[in-house]
Order: C-alpha cells, then structure tokens, then sequence
C-alpha cells in the first residue's frame, strides 16, 4: 500500500503541486485518511519519501546515461545537466517546481533531511542546492546551464573533494 500511495501521490502532485491535500491523496489513492497516515505521520514525511523514491530513479538514470561520458569534470558536468532534464521531465516534479510552488518546494528540497538522503557529504549536498537553484531561477538553455556549471560548480566540487583528507 505504502508504494501504491507513493505512485497516487505522484499524479496528484503532479495535478496540484508539492501542496495537494493528504485528503486528495488519500482519495485517489483509495485508501482513507487513516490508513495514509498510518504509512505517512504527515505531509513533510510523505514528500520526503517521494523525493527519496524519484532522486533514487533519476541516480540510476543518470548513472546509466553517463556511462558513456569520459572524465571526471565531463561525468559531473553532464550528471547536473542530466538530473536537471529529468527532474523538468517529470510532470510531478515540474509541477513542485512552478513558480506557484517554487518557495515551498526549495524549502522541503533544501531540508537537511531530503539532502542527507539523496546527497551525502558537503560538496554533494551543493550540488543539490545547485539543481533546485536551477529548477527554481533556469539558466536559460540547456548548453548555457551546462556552461555555467562546467566553469563555475564542476571544479569547485572537484577542488573540494580532492582537498578532503582520505579516511
């Protein structure tokens, strides 16, 4: 049940924004309010593991797209510029990032939780920041944000993680 709520809260967001109703969500769900927060204590936890199932998707898309990209500087590059396409193509998560939605969906994406969980460590968890500034504020065309990351985010994420002590 939990996983059919995830997949209903995906088209209702989709539909409504990161803000739908837990109501409306249990409704298309078919399910009724009880048993949706029986899985989901509230609305933050059932948007959290909803960014948790779709940033775990689109890590395993981009993962597969880069297997043809060489160096580390072209693999991050091109991994930012790829999380950016699926995230816009996914009709659920444009919709959280619409301009109607945007203040409250950069909050809950920008929470140490939802960061902690889709991107461990420092250098990581701003390459997270970096996206949601790109899906909140576009960088205009795909080439121009992929300029802007290649000269300003790739290498200082590089500089930062080779400067970082091996444990």
């Amino acid at each position: 049940m939990r996983d059919r709520i995830l997949e209903v809260a995906g088209e209702v967001f989709a539909v409504q924004g990161a803000d739908a109703a837990m109501s409306d969500i249990a409704a298309a769900a078919g399910c009724s309010r009880a048993t949706l927060y029986r899985y989901f204590d509230s609305r933050r936890s059932l948007q959290l593991a909803y960014i948790a199932i779709v940033a775990k998707r689109i890590s395993v898309d981009v993962r597969a797209a880069l297997r043809t990209v060489e160096g580390r500087e072209a693999k991050l590059t091109e991994s930012i510029v790829l999380a950016l396409r699926e995230v816009r193509a996914d009709p659920a998560l444009r919709a959280w990032f619409a301009p109607s939605g945007a203040g409250a969906t950069s909050e809950l994406a920008l929470s140490s939780e939802a960061i902690a969980a889709i991107a461990p460590g420092d250098a990581m968890a701003w390459v997270v920041r970096v996206i949601v500034s790109l899906l909140v504020v576009p960088g205009g065309s795909e080439d121009s944000e992929r300029a802007l990351i290649a000269r300003f985010v790739t290498p200082s994420v590089l500089r930062d993680v080779h400067d970082q002590p091996s444990t």
